[in-house]
């Protein structure tokens, strides 16, 4: 009888530790891929180049492992400095939260407004360097990139005690989106060169946005 409420109890741990690490990594999923659905000259290039079929694997490779190491970067960064000025904890909080109400308010603005058509036309393009080098550039000179994944998600990461498993979903999320983005643009293209297309997407990440930062304050 022992032996069997043991095992029973180790199954009931295991579950519950599997659960656990599961909702981390999607809620990490979630915010990874909210963030990265937003407009920009990135998500263009991308969409242009699986168009055309140029490149498409080295692109979207080349994005979805920048966001990794700059996810990765975030979330370990944060992480240590809360161990060491536990004061910061509150400060990234509220900050993280502010960031989310700002950023889903400009989506939702943008929906509200409506957007222009995306411009799969972008310069770039050629040889397999070039490609590379103009998706590096989209990623890494871009501001914008630097609050989300180093900022943002490394702040949201720090209120998780597995910060692997949600710095896990942030990653995939980039994985999924940019290789379905990029292969699935020939699909894509005729739905989005219309504006309503981009203005139910930026409601779609407002919303979201604001969902999560009501969940972190919860």
């Amino acid at each position: 009888m022992a032996n069997a409420a043991k095992s029973r109890w180790r199954a009931d741990s295991a579950a519950g530790f599997t659960k656990a690490v599961m909702t981390t990594f999607f809620s990490g999923f979630a915010l990874g891929f909210s963030l990265i659905l937003a407009i920009g000259a990135q998500n263009a290039f991308v969409l242009r180049q699986g168009i055309r079929g140029e490149y498409v694997l080295a692109v979207v490779l080349t994005c979805a492992i920048s966001d990794a190491i700059l996810i990765a970067a975030g979330v370990a960064g944060f992480g240590l400095l809360l161990e060491k000025i536990p004061a910061l904890y509150p400060v990234m909080l509220y900050s993280g939260v502010a960031f989310l109400v700002v950023y889903g308010a400009r989506s939702l603005w943008s929906a509200a407004k409506g957007a222009a058509a995306l411009e799969t036309a972008a310069t770039g393009g050629g040889s397999l360097r070039r490609a590379v080098a103009v998706c590096l550039a989209f990623t890494w000179l871009n501001p914008h990139v630097y609050l989300d994944t180093v900022v943002l998600i490394g702040t949201v990461a720090a209120q998780y005690d597995d910060r692997i498993a949600f710095a896990a979903g942030a990653m995939s999320a980039s994985f999924v989106f940019f290789f379905s983005l990029g292969f699935g643009a020939r699909m894509l293209a005729p739905i989005f060169a219309r504006p309503v297309a981009w203005r139910w997407l930026d409601a779609l990440v407002g919303l979201t946005m604001w969902g999560i930062a009501l969940g972190l304050l919860a």
